[in-house]
Parts: structure tokens; C-alpha cells; sequence
């Protein structure tokens, strides 16, 4: 197997997920995997249906995209990744989709307070919205990476999609459905028009800390080392 072999067939086994699922559809979104002691990530190619991706068309790029390997063209959303894992030294992989209630939220601009344990505890104090910039930009890029310094593990993009984090992929992969249901439960209370309720702060901080130890740890069994060894 070639050095990052383990690492492109965990990205399309989750794409491929995600998309039976329903939070990929077509070829919209992007997943990437960033590489242990290296600054290397491997990431979806652009216009490429999940259904009938292989391993061999992912892309291995640097922090200063070049490419590295692969034969197809990366992500258009490349800066954008490249830039969170800059910011963010604990994220190991990303998932950015346009799954449709937490768009529809970033079409209001509506943020998800603390609303239960489950959010809290895998995505953070909160989702914030991040404002809107064109896609595939270096103004998104930079937009994206100036607002994710916070640790939280889920945000909302302004009239686009959003994006999940995770120590290893396999957490933001679950990342992604926490959001979806906390989306759609946030979508729901605001139609009532009813006052809504968040949990306890010192119940969301202690969730928020163990979230934080977490993101500590690296390689959890789906970040392959540079070996390629999962």
C-alpha cells in the first residue's frame, strides 16, 4: 500500500456514508483527513460523485496546496481546509456539507445555543453562524479560519452548508448527524414561537471540557500515522 492508502479509502468509505445518508448529495461537500507529523491533508476531488469515487482519486496536498498526489483536481474548498487546520492544530478531519436544515439556519442566520448534553459535549458551547463569502475563495478561506479558533466542533456557513471537526474522521462523520438533529430541533422551536431554553451553563462547560480532553488525543484508529497505518 502507498504511504497514505489507509487514509484515502477511510475518506471514501465516509463519503460514501455521509451520502446514503442523505447529508452528501451529487457532488457537493468536501471531506478531508489531515495527516499526523506531517503537513499533508488528503481531500475529496472536485466534481467527483461520491457513489463512484475510489481511493485512487483523492488528492494529497500541502499546507501550501500543492499537490502531492493525484490526477484529479482538488476540492475547490482546499484553502478553506487547509486554512482550519492551520488555525485549528487539534482538528484531524473535516467534513463540510449541504445538508439542509443546518442550511436552512444559515440562510437566517441563526446560531444553536446550548440546546442538549449530545451537542455540547461533541460539537461545543454553541454553533455559530460564519458569515457568508463566496465558495471556493480566499475570502471564505480566511473568513472560515479567523472564526473557528474557538474549539467548537460544528459551525453554520452563512447561504452555504457547514462544517464539522473531529480528533479522527470518524467523529466528524458523527459530528455531522448531531448537527443535523440539533438543526432541525432548533428549526422547529423557533417556528412555535414559544419561549426556548438552553441546559445549564455549568452542565454545558463540564460537556465543553470533555470535548476539549478529546481533542487532545490524535489517532484514535481512523487518522493514519504517515505509514499509512490506521
Amino acid at each position: 500500500m502507498g504511504s497514505y492508502d489507509a487514509g484515502k479509502e477511510a475518506l471514501v468509505r465516509a463519503a460514501r456514508d455521509l451520502t446514503g445518508k442523505g447529508y452528501l448529495m451529487a457532488t457537493g461537500g468536501n471531506l478531508s483527513l489531515r495527516i499526523p507529523g506531517e503537513n499533508v491533508f488528503l481531500i475529496t476531488p472536485s466534481d467527483r460523485d461520491y457513489l463512484t469515487m475510489s481511493p485512487g482519486d483523492i488528492c494529497v496536498l500541502d499546507f501550501g496546496l500543492d499537490i502531492l498526489e493525484g490526477a484529479l483536481k482538488p476540492s475547490v474548498e482546499s484553502a478553506m481546509h487547509a486554512g482550519i487546520y492551520r488555525a485549528r492544530k487539534d482538528v484531524y478531519a473535516i467534513v463540510h456539507t449541504h445538508q439542509a436544515y443546518a442550511s436552512a439556519l444559515g440562510v437566517i442566520r441563526a446560531s444553536i445555543p446550548a440546546l442538549f448534553d449530545e451537542q455540547a459535549r461533541f460539537l461545543g458551547r454553541r454553533v455559530r453562524v460564519i458569515p457568508y463569502a463566496p465558495s471556493g475563495t480566499g475570502m471564505l478561506a480566511r473568513t472560515v479560519a479567523r472564526y473557528v479558533r474557538n474549539g467548537d466542533n460544528a459551525w453554520i456557513m452563512g447561504n452555504h452548508g457547514a462544517l464539522c471537526f473531529g480528533h479522527d474522521l470518524a467523529r466528524a462523520v458523527h459530528n455531522v448527524e448531531i448537527l443535523e438533529k440539533c438543526s432541525l430541533a432548533w428549526l422547529i422551536a423557533l417556528c412555535t414561537g414559544k419561549k426556548t431554553r438552553k441546559i445549564p451553563l455549568a452542565v454545558r462547560e463540564i460537556a465543553f471540557a470533555k470535548l476539549r480532553a478529546d481533542m487532545g488525543k490524535i489517532g484514535s484508529g481512523t487518522v493514519p500515522d504517515a505509514s499509512g497505518r490506521a
